[in-house]
């Protein structure tokens, strides 16, 4: 596979020099105004949804490759990052369509991939939530969607980060009958979008277990959906699966939780490209800025938050370049 000059540069833009993607997320919206507003007993607007948004960026982009945010409240923050870190920005609406079934996605509508490359996106990246058990009708529309996006991002030549987050109607998905389901979801999304068609540069992963049901794992919770054994043939089996570059993403869970993860995946023998790590090195701020301000939030970020992130690089060091997987 090869790389058009576009797609190269801005690859390289969010990756460090071994070809490693070690970036930090902060394109949450919805979900991070709420828990705001929860802490801080009131509204949140937008100037505090950039402030919060600037501070995580100018702490901790000097310890990331690259950093997402999103062109709605990220714009100012995307300024203050450190000049050794790239740029994606999120192209989706947050959530998704709560009035049907599907849990369909749509785009922001003032926004294309020229538009967010002429704000100075290096890439472009996309969330969906998707389970390859759908129905055809459901699917079929998604399918559509993601080839739209595609194509989009080959006209203007910048590199399409897909981001896909697993489901299954109506359960639970912290739970154990959904992670007994987990790396099957997991697995075939990553089947799914790596085809061609779709024009997906590069594959945004949850990994394919619960840690918390891992038995023998310092994050295991008492309840089992699989040994240590089990989980790694998960790994292994979903990573052998994709023929694009795919990176991890923290989905929430906690900084041990998620270095755990990491570890696993580099025991099984993981050739995975690096992570895009949002909520595990900043969230357990969130209390801080709600009630004690900025000043204490930019504080505690400066030694916890680099700490997290500084974890997360340690993990890095097993990842495995993509230079190779694009003939660079």
């Amino acid at each position: 596979m090869k790389l058009t000059p576009g797609k190269l540069a801005g690859m390289k833009a969010v990756s460090n020099s071994k070809g490693v993607i070690a970036a930090a997320a902060m394109d949450q919206r919805g979900s991070l105004q709420k828990s705001l507003a929860k802490e801080k007993g009131s509204d949140v607007d937008s100037a505090m949804m950039e402030e919060f948004k600037s501070i995580v960026t100018e702490v901790l982009t000097p310890h990331a490759s690259a950093i997402l945010l999103d062109p709605e409240f990220g714009l100012p923050a995307s300024k203050r990052r450190s000049s050794n870190a790239g740029l994606l920005l999120a192209y989706e609406k947050t959530g998704y369509d709560k009035t049907g079934p599907g849990r369909l996605p749509d785009l922001l509508d003032n926004w294309s991939a020229r538009r967010l490359k002429e704000a100075g996106a290096d890439c472009v990246k996309v969330l969906l939530y998707y389970t390859p058990t759908d129905s055809v009708a459901i699917n079929d529309i998604k399918h559509a969607w993601v080839e739209r996006i595609g194509d989009e991002c080959r006209a203007n030549d910048v590199p399409f980060f897909l981001e896909f987050v697993g489901y299954d109607e109506g359960a639970d998905e912290k739970g154990l009958e959904y992670a007994k389901k987990k790396p099957e979801i997991v697995t075939g999304s990553m089947a799914e979008f790596s085809k061609d068609k779709y024009g997906v540069d590069v594959l945004k992963v949850e990994v394919p277990v619960n840690m918390k049901f891992v038995e023998g794992a310092k994050s295991f919770g008492g309840q089992k959906a699989y040994s240590k054994q089990e989980a790694m043939d998960h790994f292994r089996k979903a990573a052998a699966v994709a023929t694009k570059p795919f990176i991890y993403l923290s989905a929430g869970v906690s900084n041990a939780e998620f270095n755990e993860g990491l570890a696993l995946a580099t025991e099984a023998g993981v050739k995975f490209n690096g992570v895009l790590c949002g909520r595990a090195t900043w969230k357990d701020g969130i209390p801080i800025y709600g009630k004690q301000g900025a000043k204490a939030f930019e504080q505690w970020l400066q030694t916890e938050g680099v700490k997290n992130i500084n974890n997360v690089n340690e993990s890095l060091k097993a990842a495995t370049s993509w230079f190779p997987l694009y003939g660079v």
